[in-house]
């Protein structure tokens, strides 16, 4: 069964990407290589560079991916491998990888501003100032739930912890070899891919065991750091660097897949409400956006398509290989945690020496979401962990324990990637917003747009969320305020392709995000009235935050959705 579902996910893929792909790149962006590009344009040496293609490959894909490909359906698995795979793939496909391709070609369009300049010209300054906001809150929620994940992560599995910091210090070597030296791009690459295992068989050997609360304050003052210094020093060389860890867990886990040809010991359907978020029944729809967000589609990639990546991106014919091919590999990876999980998730409990929770899920797997989060596994992600890793050592001749810790130092690079691309993408955020205060007071102006400051906000912020480490309920959350800012930009790239593109080609955008923004609106009234009432009683302060946040969020939404009804058929702003 794992054979059969690889294959036909790698042949759907790479059929699509070719065919439906290539239509939307020649026929409705119509992109060329001679345009002028942002990054050659307004080169700056910070935030505008022009990068190869594989480079900027790399930073893409690590910073939309994070945790959340693999979390998602680990979490999803509850309802069993088949619903799941399938929102993955027909989301991912048609949907996800639409969008995040159709954001990074408007950014780059309209000179590397962002998704919510682009709403802004397009449907009026009211409509960029609630997105803006809408925005922010959605950077700080993604802080809070990867910071929570990865903590939680780094304590169950502290070789993956000291692997990290190890990479980073490779990262910082490479990003000099790669600019402030005459070696070539390839020796530099390799150098950094021998620092980059260094760094894996060193942590492996040198666990660094910290508590959870002293991650946070790492993690606080990591990101700050991190979204703040130029992307040469850190963001292209460790994203570049991430990738390779990518393409081997992605060739090493599609090979095991083939190789291993083991049945599904999860059921392919269990139930259509199983007890999921804080042990309420959880329907499939309206909830499963708020499961699987970045497997099939995620509002967070447009953020990222049109923050950095647009303003690196080398020529216009790059996009579809780095916004859709991105977010297919994205798909892929879904793919092997499905596979993964479904065929091993139950055996490797009792090779973990859990016969209790082994005996549990064998005997009912309703009680999937309960196993994973207690305090033996330590949840979804490190459910994952435990295994891929089972299946590729069973499929080929490697040990347990060195693919554990290079699948949590996988998983554990891309959600930290994630992490302090979000609080780059939230200093943008809030410049944007303090761009009024220039005519108010001008040491205001200046204080909210220092670029150390604009990132200290949502890093405080987010980190808060984070400290109890309560990412079970954050993790709908931040799906939610996602998907809706996926909906919402799905509307306002069918008013570009309408005013700028060819208007026949507008239901291409404007039909999935219609009926994304139904349903995770839906959803996340479900979510306020039988989720957050449990979580008020037992974190108060936390429930009221977060929902106070999903309220005025639900409120931006319907106030975004009413503009762009009002806008749509009017003429571009100045």
């Amino acid at each position: 069964m794992t054979a059969i579902i690889m294959g036909l996910a790698v042949a759907l893929y790479v059929i699509v990407y070719f065919t439906y792909g290539k239509f939307l790149e020649k026929k409705v962006i119509g992109a060329t290589d001679k345009a002028e590009v942002p990054s050659s344009r307004f080169n700056d040496g910070v935030d505008f560079v022009p990068t190869r293609k594989f480079v900027l490959f790399g930073h893409h894909f690590a910073s939309i991916a994070g945790a959340a490909p693999i979390v998602g359906p680990a979490i999803a698995m509850a309802y069993g491998w088949l619903p799941g795979l399938l929102w993955v793939w027909l989301g991912n496909m048609f949907l996800g990888a639409t969008h995040d391709y159709f954001s990074l070609s408007a950014s780059v369009r309209y000179d590397g501003k962002s998704i919510q300049y682009i709403s802004s010209r397009l449907l009026g300054k009211f409509t960029g100032a609630s997105f803006a906001w809408f925005i922010l809150f959605l950077c700080v929620l993604v802080v809070a739930a990867f910071a929570a994940i990865v903590g939680g992560l780094f304590v169950k599995v502290p070789g993956a912890a000291s692997a990290f910091l190890f990479m980073i210090l490779a990262a910082l070597v490479l990003g000099f070899l790669l600019y402030r030296t005459k070696l070539s791009f390839g020796l530099s690459t390799l150098i950094g891919i021998v620092m980059l295992f260094a760094a894996i068989f060193v942590g492996n050997a040198f666990p660094i065991r910290f508590s959870y609360s002293a991650w946070m304050v790492i993690f606080f003052f990591y990101i700050i750091i991190a979204a703040s210094i130029p992307v040469t020093v850190l963001l292209q060389p460790r994203d570049y660097l991430n990738s390779f860890l990518l393409y081997l867990g992605l060739l090493l886990g599609g090979i095991a897949a083939f190789l291993s040809i083991k049945a599904f010991t999860a059921p392919a359907f269990t139930v259509f409400a199983p007890l999921i978020i804080k042990g309420q029944s959880t329907p499939f729809w309206p909830a499963i956006p708020l499961i699987i967000a970045c497997g099939s589609l995620s509002g967070f990639h447009s953020l990222v398509a049109s923050g950095t990546s647009s303003k690196q991106l080398a020529s216009e014919k790059d996009g579809l290989f780095i916004g859709y091919g991105a977010m297919f590999t994205e798909g892929i990876l879904s793919t092997l945690a499905i596979i993964s999980i479904a065929a091993f998730g139950i055996s490797v409990l009792g090779e973990m020496n859990l016969p209790q929770l082994k005996q549990t899920l064998s005997g009912s797997w309703s009680q999937y979401t309960s196993v994973i989060n207690s305090s033996k596994i330590g949840g979804a992600a490190n459910m994952f962990i435990i295994s891929f890793s089972s299946m590729v050592s069973s499929a080929l001749p490697v040990t347990f324990q060195f693919v554990k810790i290079l699948t949590a130092m996988w998983v554990a690079s891309f959600a930290m990637t994630t992490l302090d691309t979000t609080n780059r993408l939230a200093r943008y955020v809030v410049s944007e917003l303090a761009e009024p205060l220039k005519n108010i007071s001008q040491p205001l102006h200046r204080i909210f747009t220092n670029k150390w400051i604009a990132s200290v906000i949502p890093a405080f912020l987010g980190i808060l969320l984070a400290w109890t480490g309560s990412w079970v309920v954050l993790w709908p959350a931040f799906s939610s305020a996602n998907q809706l800012l996926a909906s919402i930009t799905m509307i306002t790239i069918s008013a570009w392709i309408y005013k700028k593109l060819n208007k026949k080609h507008m239901p291409i955008a404007l039909i999935p995000g219609i009926f994304f923004w139904i349903s995770v609106s839906a959803a996340m009234v479900w979510y306020l009235l039988k989720v957050v009432p449990v979580y008020v009683k037992t974190d108060p302060v936390q429930g009221y935050i977060v929902s106070g946040i999903m309220i005025i969020m639900l409120i931006l939404n319907c106030m975004l959705m009413v503009s762009f009804i009002k806008n749509f058929r009017k003429k571009e702003m100045e």
